[in-house]
């Protein structure tokens, strides 16, 4: 077709499909059928290697984490957990700013996914956020950046696929996960004094400082200490639910596969017995948003599973490897190159498509180099969340423009100053294993 080997043809064919606007999830799979048929593969194949592929338990846990997700916004956790941040830390320099990027990151050991996270506390967060002064683009740029952290704080459904493609202790990578996860959502609050700051300090001033004019309905004309203890019971239940998960994980007590069955049945829990705010209506819409997202988790997995299996055949793994080798003697010019690879394919793809086509080849460079595979993991996950909010694909704009009804381009300019802010966290992370080693180390 191309003169290429059909390795190399299938990879040309898959991102012309994506040219042509074909959906991932058949993008893979058509040139995975085109590579198979011109190595004389039969179809009757097809069938074992998709099963093969997607009957692995720990895949488990993507249904189940999106479906917690679902139900911990549909029962009031979202709401309660920004009222108490929003009591505790909205009179700080940046006010609803810094309550938004302290919910995106409590909220990604919810959800663990980016997408799911702006719908879920999107709508509220840009709303206090315009309360505040903050213009509207920007506040919705805000929470695709918080948001897209879901992915690198655990439990993160991306770290999920990555242990089960690298073979890599998923318990592990969550651990490694939290410290460059939070120094990321710090570079966050540290660029709001930066970003926005003209119209935030018009509408101060015209307002007053911090949030007082704006105490949360429940909690108004009560003291500062009653509000936070108010809002701290309220949202107890909600704050509560990352020591449950990975608690439990971190104690042995449970696998991250079955933490998101527990994560599932505590947010039932909280719905139906603490808030009663769980209806058979309530519950439907839940089942229905989480299977739509998990069909389309899902069906890319299962594609992309055929595509690895062809890369590994046509033994592109080994050719693309050893050309990557080759590229320099030094180790990081080699992880600068990678970093920038993934950099750029996050721009045009999503995060799973980027991980079961590039890591095949990766991981052998990986371990030809003696690189920790979990801190490669680690800052594999924080580039790939960049390209959650980096058109001309980044799925959180595409989310936070369909609920805001602003356009993308206003988002994505909105997004520039976390956008470099979150470049020079990926250096960070990269550049110092010993921040995803800290707890590790700590807990051993």
């Amino acid at each position: 077709m191309f003169g290429f080997d059909p390795g190399t043809e299938m990879v040309i064919l898959f991102f012309l499909l994506l040219a042509l606007r074909v959906p991932v999830a058949f993008s893979l799979g058509l040139s995975s059928l085109y590579a198979m048929w011109v190595l004389g593969f039969g179809l009757d194949l097809v069938g074992d290697l998709l099963a093969s592929g997607i009957a692995k338990f720990s895949l488990l846990a993507i249904p189940f984490f999106i479906l917690a997700g679902a139900l911990m916004g549909t029962v009031g956790i979202a709401e309660r957990m920004i009222r108490f941040f929003r009591v505790l830390v909205g009179s700080l320099p940046g006010g609803m700013g810094v309550v938004g990027t302290v919910v995106c990151l409590f909220w990604g050991a919810v959800s663990g996914s980016g997408p799911a996270s702006v719908a879920a506390i999107g709508p509220l967060i840009i709303r206090g956020m315009e309360e505040d002064g903050y213009p509207k683009p920007f506040a919705a740029a805000l929470v695709c950046t918080g948001a897209a952290l879901s992915i690198v704080i655990p439990p993160s459904i991306g770290l999920v696929i990555y242990g089960v493609i690298a073979e890599t202790s998923i318990a592990k990578l969550f651990i490694a996960a939290i410290v460059p996860g939070l120094v990321m959502g710090l570079l966050m609050i540290l660029t709001l004094p930066f970003a926005g700051k003209a119209a935030h300090r018009q509408a101060q001033e015209a307002r007053g400082q911090g949030l007082a004019h704006l105490a949360p309905l429940p909690y108004a004309g009560l003291s500062y200490p009653k509000r936070l203890a108010r809002s701290f019971v309220d949202a107890f239940w909600g704050l509560l639910t990352p020591i449950v998960i990975l608690g439990g994980i971190y104690a042995g007590v449970f696998t991250p596969t079955e933490a998101a069955v527990v994560a599932t049945v505590y947010a039932l829990f909280v719905g139906v017995f603490i808030y009663r705010t769980l209806t058979f209506r309530t519950l439907y819409s839940a089942l229905v948003d989480a299977s739509a997202s998990s069909a389309v988790v899902m069906l890319v997995v299962t594609f992309a599973s055929l595509f690895g299996w062809v890369v590994t055949v046509d033994d592109l793994v080994g050719k693309y490897s050893d050309a990557l080798l080759a590229v320099s003697d030094n180790e990081w010019a080699i992880l600068a190159v990678i970093m920038l690879v993934v950099l750029i394919a996050g721009m045009f793809m999503d995060a799973i498509t980027i991980m079961f086509i590039a890591l095949p080849i990766f991981l052998p460079v990986v371990h030809k180099l003696g690189w920790d595979p979990v801190w490669f993991g680690v800052a594999l996950m924080v580039n790939l969340a960049i390209g959650l909010f980096t058109p001309p694909v980044g799925i959180n704009l595409f989310v936070a423009a369909n609920i805001t009804r602003i356009s993308l381009e206003k988002i994505a300019i909105g997004a520039l100053p976390f956008l470099v802010t979150s470049l020079i966290g990926l250096a960070i992370v990269a550049a110092f294993p010993d921040l995803s080693n800290l707890l590790l180390d700590y807990m051993q």
